[in-house]
């Protein structure tokens, strides 16, 4: 079981994408009308509409703004959002870079013609079903913190971590993970681990047993090989489709197979 792989570099590049702010409210609700009316209305009984409810809180989304949207998707609202359906896209960034993109969309002529218009003014092309999907593989993410709280008498609380990688990995394997990587993060330091898209409930709810604070719980794109970008023109160009279609109200993820160097990112986006 490996503890290192190459796609925490594409995981650093998707958030900060998403950190595009005005746009994560809508395509979390989304995603929580979708879970409601392909399962159960019930978080209990619908792993997809809890996780995506977990997702909503930590991204601050309002309680009320979470049931109005379980309500549509059971259909207690009338028949808003009735026709959202997901979509999976495909594409070719500068250099040749692939990028696969996920959307909910309730036309699909209109996320079409945006997704090409965003390609094409950034230098690349939206492609046909298959042609790049086969250089990625689905998996199941999630993330724990090993970041612990402390607090003793008369002192205020504090974070201290403890690292013990030998019952991380024993409780990970137990959970049914393939890899795992240990990674900082400004709330300090955290495990994200893959698996089988088929458990990734089992592995969420064994960290939890195990006494784990579970931070992320997700399905990813995970591509199976990577391209360099060392280029500073190509870099721009990347990153500013990236934002164009992360920016688009009907997608919901970009995945891109590219690794850049923090620095070149960094110099990218001024």
């Amino acid at each position: 079981m490996a503890g290192h792989s190459k796609w925490a570099n594409i995981k650093r590049q998707k958030a900060r994408v998403d950190a595009v702010k005005g746009k994560v409210f809508t395509k979390i609700s989304r995603e929580i009308i979708v879970a409601a009316r392909n399962g159960v209305p019930d978080p209990a009984g619908n792993f997809q509409l809890r996780t995506a409810i977990e997702k909503a809180k930590a991204a601050g989304i309002p309680n009320e703004n979470i049931e109005r949207a379980i309500a549509k998707g059971a259909g207690k609202l009338g028949a808003d959002n009735a026709a959202l359906e997901a979509i999976r896209y495909e594409g070719y960034g500068p250099g040749g870079v692939a990028i696969l993109i996920e959307a909910l969309t309730d036309n699909r002529n209109r996320t079409a013609a945006d997704l090409r218009a965003a390609f094409s003014k950034n230098g690349g092309n939206l492609g046909e079903t298959g042609c790049v999907g086969w250089m990625f593989d689905q998996k199941g993410v999630v993330e724990v913190s090993l970041t612990t709280p402390k607090t003793g008498r008369g002192r205020r609380s504090e974070a201290v971590t403890e690292i013990n990688e030998e019952e991380l990995l024993e409780a990970l394997l137990e959970g049914g993970a393939d890899t795992y990587e240990l990674t900082e993060t400004e709330a300090g330091p955290v495990a994200e681990a893959l698996t089988d898209p088929t458990l990734l409930e089992t592995l969420s709810q064994t960290m939890k047993d195990k006494g784990y604070t579970v931070t992320q719980v997700e399905l990813r794109w995970i591509p199976n090989n990577t391209v360099e970008v060392i280029d500073p023109d190509q870099a721009r160009s990347l990153l500013k489709m990236m934002d164009a279609l992360e920016d688009l109200d009907d997608v919901q993820s970009v995945t891109a197979n590219f690794e850049m160097a923090d620095e070149l990112m960094a110099m990218s986006t001024v």
